[in-house]
């Protein structure tokens, strides 16, 4: 059984840093980064904290034990993990719907993971659904980006409503931007 809930204390915030770790691409073989994904950014206790707040995280849980996480970013975080300053340059230089995004209420999803025995069984889903809930009285769009060699986050995004709004290029390599409408 999962539970689907929002990161309140501090042992879960290091529960998520602890299943990060675990997923970076730097730390996983190359094989199971192409075949299970990965994750890019190392977040710092300090910002993930910060970021937790007002909207906290989504976790899932199997009775105590993480089973995953979709972390919630704001605006107003954009420059606290560096590996992402691009996307959001890229964001506030584009449009949707023939409106600047820039200028739009969005949020960004700033990384989800699934723990390695709960992949295939509906937590991406779940956890995003859980998102989409807490989110859609707040904001208008869900925005976050893919490593386009992370095959299977780019179909797991559009499986659950995502859309594809700009590739793009950076130091880190080459990255989807996509968009989910919450309103």
């Amino acid at each position: 059984m999962i539970d689907y809930t929002f990161s309140k204390t501090d042992d879960d915030l290091r529960a998520i840093l602890t299943l990060q770790k675990a997923n970076l691409k730097v730390n996983i073989s190359q094989q199971e980064a192409k075949e299970q994904g990965f994750v890019t950014c190392k977040h710092s206790f300090e910002v993930l904290k910060l970021m937790n707040e007002p909207h906290p995280h989504i976790i899932a849980k199997n009775h105590k034990a993480l089973a995953g996480y979709a972390l919630v970013m704001l605006k107003a975080h954009s420059d606290k993990v560096p590996e992402i300053v691009p996307m959001f340059t890229q964001i506030n230089h584009l449009s949707f719907k023939e409106k600047l995004l820039k200028e739009a209420n969005y949020v960004v999803m700033g990384q989800i993971c699934v723990a390695k025995n709960f992949r295939g069984k509906g937590v991406f889903a779940g956890l995003y659904q859980t998102m989409f809930t807490a989110l859609h009285s707040h904001f208008n769009y869900l925005i976050t980006s893919i490593a386009t060699a992370n095959t299977r986050s780019v179909r797991a995004h559009q499986k659950v409503g995502f859309e594809t709004i700009e590739t793009f290029k950076d130091d880190l390599g080459d990255w989807v931007l996509v968009l989910k409408e919450l309103s």
